[in-house]
């Protein structure tokens, strides 16, 4: 038996992500931002969002936590001799501009400005005003991509490490990166206060919902935090350190996925003797829809 069938068969269907998985690990989504990934040829999984992972047994069970030992066997009986519908292709070979590094490929396209089609995307699609991303060009956190997309920076010490990319059409991001932060704020006093949303989009979402607020500063950590991400959340709430004015808030997105990044945020607060608080946007939404909406934050 199979992980992979089991995800494609039972309950709410997961669907495999081709782009996002390999021979020896099988990228699974399914809604509200959902993941899980199949190893081991089909006999392993586990959850890049939580802690999460195990065999079949445990897979079935982390689906339906209501089944027993014995429900499970019974669940999987009807799973014998069935196999994925779709079986991954190894990644394509990289082409050439695949092949050049991160921070080379981000210096290559244009630094955002009024009119470029970018700007047009985030301030048309995406409902962000011209002062936030005016801000943002400023700030050269946000540059014209390909085909009408927006290309949002992570950095470590000042050096691009990771891009992530948006766009009409288009979800993803630059391959061969290594995910940190992506910084947005609006002033230059001393940093009190440290929101952490999912995406780019999301965060300054978020800081044209509040206005200048300039003891902020907005972070997004692309969703899944890697040990780059967990890195840079933990110096900056060091940095705030146990003083009564300074507080982290989660912004992640109002669904199981976003509760689980909120707890992990919460965790690095507590251990930085920082205060917490979840600013959760109403259920299944993120902020850009709140933002989309007319709501406030």
């Amino acid at each position: 038996m199979n992980c992979a069938a089991v995800l494609e068969n039972m309950g709410q269907p997961w669907r495999l992500d081709k782009d996002g998985s390999t021979k020896r690990a099988m990228k699974y989504r399914r809604a509200q931002g959902e993941i899980l990934i199949v190893t081991h040829d089909g006999r392993g999984w586990w959850d890049p969002n939580s802690e999460a992972k195990g065999d079949i047994f445990t897979l079935v069970q982390h689906l339906d936590p209501s089944l027993n030992f014995g429900h499970v066997r019974q669940v999987l009986r009807k799973f014998v001799g069935i196999t994925p519908r779709y079986e991954p292709a190894e990644r394509a070979r990289k082409g050439q501009g695949a092949d050049r590094p991160v921070a080379e490929r981000w210096a290559g396209r244009a630094r955002l400005r009024a009119g470029c089609p970018a700007w047009r995307y985030l301030l048309e699609q995406r409902h962000l005003p011209a002062d936030i991303l005016f801000a943002a060009g400023e700030q050269d956190i946000v540059r014209d991509g390909a085909y009408g997309s927006a290309w949002f920076a992570h950095r470590d010490q000042g050096r691009v490490t990771h891009v992530e990319i948006r766009g009409p059409e288009f979800k993803g991001a630059l391959k061969g990166g290594d995910k940190a932060l992506f910084l947005f704020r609006r002033g230059l006093i001393p940093v009190t206060r440290l929101v952490i949303a999912e995406a780019p989009i999301d965060a300054l979402s978020i800081a044209t919902l509040e206005g200048k607020r300039p003891e902020s500063l907005y972070a997004a950590t692309g969703g899944g935090m890697g040990p780059g991400t967990l890195a840079a959340l933990e110096a900056i709430c060091a940095g705030l350190g146990p003083r009564p004015d300074t507080i982290v808030e989660s912004a992640a997105d109002a669904n199981r996925a976003g509760d689980r990044f909120a707890e992990r945020h919460a965790e690095i607060a507590r251990t930085a003797s920082v205060a917490f608080r979840r600013l959760r946007p109403p259920d299944d939404l993120d902020w850009n829809d709140v933002l989309k909406q007319g709501r406030g934050a």
